[in-house]
């Protein structure tokens, strides 16, 4: 196993092999979905064979982005390939049992992330966590190699930055972040149209939900931590898809005096997912969400965790609690 090898020796893997499958994380986000496309679309061009899998298959909501009909689910057998890339994703479980399977005929892995928390589980491996979003790392590796950079990878990698960035607002945001979306522009990227689908076009169901969570908001006596729940009867009651609640927790987040959010839901096997954000760098969520199974980064990680709902609360608002700093 390598560590953080130059882009130019992934190129090399890129240069010698003919097929490849590209994953991401289950529950896809903007940064999952954006770096498979990006990239894969990129190989493509380049004249490789590419499988775009996710266990969950293509959000609703990313269904704009030019080349997403090419995201499949895993298939029943595994596929001929030579090189697996697992992107965005901290650890291999999160590709879901499937998809590992579909890539288990794989000579070689590529691990690609920014989550504090990855082990480091490919052949070759590049964590770059000072990095926003594995959509910046893909476009820096892109233009490093001087690989196909058209209006499909292009798009992609904007929705994937901003996504995972805030809309470009997270503390994380660096001036290569900027400089990288100037590029984009300069490339024909319609910043307001893509914008507009990316921010501007949820269903109905999405302000349903936020109606149901905010009858469950609750702040901690002193006002730091904010938290709401979904169940699955709520699920069940609007037919929601997993991403309608992407996002919705930096509603909580913006509370004037909060520091730590957390968004628990209900999962239909009796699992509790787990988001938190914090506010303040000397409150580390991924070390919270450790102490569970979870992990992601400083100011935004995960848990998936045994229910039921209302102990799992208690233990992490109380791991939460027990990390704040005295006042």
């Amino acid at each position: 196993m390598s560590e953080n090898p130059s882009f130019a020796a992934i190129g090399r893997v890129f240069a010698e092999n003919q097929r490849f499958a590209v994953l991401s994380h289950m529950r896809p986000d903007g940064d999952a979905i954006g770096s498979q496309l990006a990239l894969g679309i990129a190989l493509q061009r380049a004249g490789k064979t590419v499988f775009f899998i996710n266990e969950d298959g293509l959000p609703e909501t990313l269904a704009f982005l030019p080349g997403s009909e090419r995201i499949q689910q895993p298939p029943a057998e595994p596929l001929e390939i030579d090189v697996a890339i697992a992107l965005d994703t901290a650890a291999k479980p999160r590709l879901g049992a499937r998809s590992i399977a579909a890539a288990s005929r794989a000579k070689l892995w590529i691990n690609i992330d920014h989550h504090l928390s990855n082990p480091g589980y490919g052949d070759i491996n590049h964590i770059d966590t000072s990095s926003p979003a594995t959509g910046q790392i893909i476009y820096q590796l892109l233009t490093a190699l001087d690989l196909p950079l058209g209006p499909e990878s292009r798009d992609s990698i904007y929705v994937a930055v901003s996504t995972d960035t805030g809309s470009f607002q997270y503390p994380g945001t660096t001036a290569a972040t900027y400089e990288m979306a100037a590029d984009l522009l300069r490339r024909g990227l319609d910043v307001g149209r893509i914008n507009s689908q990316t921010y501007d076009n949820h269903p109905f169901r999405r302000v349903e939900l936020m109606r149901a969570l905010l009858n469950t908001l609750k702040l901690s006596a002193d006002g730091r931590i904010a938290h709401w729940h979904m169940t699955e009867a709520t699920r069940a009651k609007l037919d929601l898809q997993p991403d309608d609640s992407e996002g919705l927790i930096d509603i909580i987040r913006g509370i004037n005096g909060v520091v730590v959010a957390a968004f628990f839901e209900e999962l239909a096997d009796g699992q509790i997912r787990v988001s938190t954000r914090s506010k303040d760098p000397a409150v580390n969520v991924c070390s919270i969400c450790s102490q569970f199974g979870g992990g992601g980064h400083a100011l935004a990680a995960g848990i998936r965790m045994p229910g039921p709902l209302a102990e799992a609360q208690q233990m992490v608002l109380d791991a939460i609690q027990n990390a704040l700093p005295t006042v």
